[in-house]
């Protein structure tokens, strides 16, 4: 049960973690760890972050590939 938990955030998160962790060469595991406390902490302040650079992400991919697809 617990693992099909992790599979279904995994598969359906934005990704933002990873993002983080490959461009500022820091574990993915602490930066999700980071969030989770500071979510606690602030109040959930944090995952408004999340969510909003998801979001942003997200448009960029989408950008890239339209960008590829018309070239």
């Amino acid at each position: 049960m617990l693992q099909r938990i992790f599979t279904f955030f995994e598969r359906y998160s934005f990704g933002v973690c990873t993002y983080l962790g490959e461009r500022f060469n820091i574990s993915i595991s602490k930066i999700r760890l980071f969030f989770i406390y500071t979510s606690f902490l602030a109040v959930g302040f944090p995952l408004i972050f999340y969510f909003f650079a998801g979001i942003v992400l997200d448009i960029r991919n989408y950008i890239k590939r339209q960008h590829t697809y018309y070239r």
